[in-house]
């Protein structure tokens, strides 16, 4: 019987490769003795008929082939079967579902876009309504307090409130306390990322507020800040490694505390605009939204925020020398400089115009002060977050923070008297450890005390502290992260935290417990009148 002939085609080495994959085909190169043949011959309809038959026909070109012999009968002869799409090719198809793919393709990509934009509208109104409550919830305690003649600071009274309600749903509806934290999660991270922002205005309108203070008592009040930093970092730290070593605590890991996001391009170039806009239409149209102080504010805040910004971005070694505080202090009195220069109004008019201090008529200064109440509202979150570490290490935080804040009240006023210091200006200083927030509310128990000073005490202690705690530390061999932690917030408050933490993120939680426990030691203390009488009388 003649051979049959079966025609080679470029698909040959595909089929060979195909069916020695098989998982029911045994086969092997050696089963196919063919050379690809790369020219254009007849198709004969048996190379796929052979069904796994080890034994391949010769082939010749333009001859009539015999019939094949029927293919014994194999298993897995579905597997290739007379009605089997294995080789066959659709460009039609092919091309039709690569436009399918193509259109869907598409539909995904702006659909993820859509839903990104959706999602950052949606978190723009979650920051607006979480940070809104907060900023309510302090006014509503504001007027509340001064309605009923309540010296005790609001903002404080408030954080023990929501610290209460965070404790009870967490021991009774433990899903709401969650749900709660993670509802002013925006509005937290807000507050932490703008946090020494707040405390600039002190700084911006220092040249007015230390005007009529003499240099000899100006000298005095800086040694006692520079000192009395130094003193209280000493007593927090080796009262809090003492009691370590008595109770001997081992550490726990602390609840990770998330990090506010850098500054973005977009950020620095829209406020850029807002000045320039601002600062421009102020010198044309002086009362264009009222008053001096309204028109002024869009362009001096916009130069706070911008100072700021450029001031954050400096390298870690300028910023041990210039730090961004001063930098945004500078921007804001140069643009002050400036405007009062080509206006021809005096850079003390447009000062003044900065921080007004008149709820009706609010300057850039003001807007920014205006948070202060919600730092410390924000205090009770985060010491809810830190709960189970402050359980576990309450002797050390509450012994050394307590000690610390005395020590740091009565050595001032101590030491005040006796360098010669007026009384006045002595009681104005008296809060310089605790937060900006806080320490006007306590001199605001005595009378005589300059709330302007008590700012800048407390801001250029919080610098000291954010350029040298690191290495003081280290030469007082504080090693133990608790120790430095309280140690660094109880003396430089939240700019000293600040600087610890970016280098020493293990110290974090303990900087932020000490932080808010500090200035609630300091105003429960000052607002007891035998502490605060014996605090004057040391005073003299």
């Amino acid at each position: 019987m003649a051979a049959p002939l079966v025609t080679t085609t470029p698909f040959s080495l595909s089929l060979s490769l195909s069916l020695s994959n098989h998982p029911h085909l045994h086969l092997h190169s050696k089963s196919f003795p063919f050379k690809l043949n790369l020219h254009r011959s007849r198709r004969n309809p048996t190379p796929a008929a052979s069904h796994g038959n080890p034994h391949l026909y010769k082939h010749q070109d333009n001859h009539s082939t015999a019939p094949a012999p029927a293919p014994a009968p194999h298993k897995s002869s579905s597997v290739l079967g007379p009605k089997s799409n294995f080789l066959q090719m659709v460009p039609s198809e092919t091309s039709s579902n690569r436009e399918v793919l193509l259109k869907a393709s598409a539909s995904d990509s702006s659909n993820s876009s859509t839903s990104t934009l959706s999602q950052k509208v949606l978190g723009v109104l979650h920051l607006v309504v979480s940070l809104g409550i907060v900023l309510a919830m302090d006014n509503l305690l504001k007027k509340a307090f001064v309605a009923a003649a309540i010296k005790f600071p609001s903002a404080l009274f408030g954080m023990f409130c929501i610290f209460s309600v965070l404790v009870i749903l967490d021991t009774t509806i433990p899903a709401a306390a969650t749900s709660l934290m993670n509802f002013f999660e925006p509005a937290l991270m807000f507050i932490q990322r703008w946090l020494p922002l707040f405390y600039v205005p002190a700084l911006v309108v220092l040249p007015l507020s230390v005007r009529d203070i003499p240099a000899a008592s100006g000298l005095k009040i800086c040694f006692i800040i520079a000192g009395g930093w130094l003193a209280s970092l000493c007593v927090a730290g080796f009262t809090a490694i003492a009691v370590r070593k008595i109770v001997k605590t081992e550490m726990i890991d602390a609840e990770p505390m998330e990090k506010p996001p850098p500054f973005a391009p977009i950020e620095f170039w829209t406020w850029g605009a807002i000045f320039l806009a601002s600062f421009v239409s102020a010198i044309f149209y002086p009362t264009a939204l009222g008053t001096t102080a309204r028109t002024c504010l869009p362009f001096l805040l916009a130069s706070t925020v911008l100072g700021y910004m450029v001031g954050s971005g400096l390298p870690s070694g300028v910023k041990k020398v210039f730090h961004p505080i001063i930098c945004c202090a500078l921007s804001a009195d140069l643009a002050a400089v400036a405007f009062g220069y080509l206006s021809q109004s005096g850079v003390d008019a447009v000062l003044g115009d900065y921080l007004t201090k008149v709820s009706s008529n609010p300057g850039a200064g003001d807007i920014l002060m205006g948070f202060l109440g919600s730092v410390i509202l924000s205090f009770a979150f985060s010491m809810f977050k830190q709960r189970k570490l402050v359980k576990r290490h309450a002797a050390e935080i509450f012994i050394s923070i307590i000690l610390s804040s005395l020590f740091s009240l009565y050595s001032t006023a101590l030491v005040g008297r006796l360098v010669g210091l007026e009384p006045s200006l002595t009681i104005s200083i008296l809060p310089r450890c605790i937060t900006v927030a806080l320490a006007l509310s306590i001199v605001s128990f005595f009378e005589g005390a300059n709330p302007s000073l008590t700012a800048a005490a407390v801001v250029v202690t919080g610098l000291i502290g954010a350029n040298f705690v690191q290495a003081t530390l280290d030469k007082l061999r504080f090693r133990d992260p608790i120790a430095r932690g309280i140690a660094t917030a109880s003396s430089a408050h939240g700019l000293g935290t600040a600087a610890l933490s970016a280098k020493e993120p293990e110290a974090l939680p303990f900087c932020a417990i000490a932080y808010g426990l500090t200035g609630i030691f300091g105003s429960v203390f000052c607002s007891v009148p035998v502490i605060r009488q014996s605090l004057i009388a040391i005073v003299g």
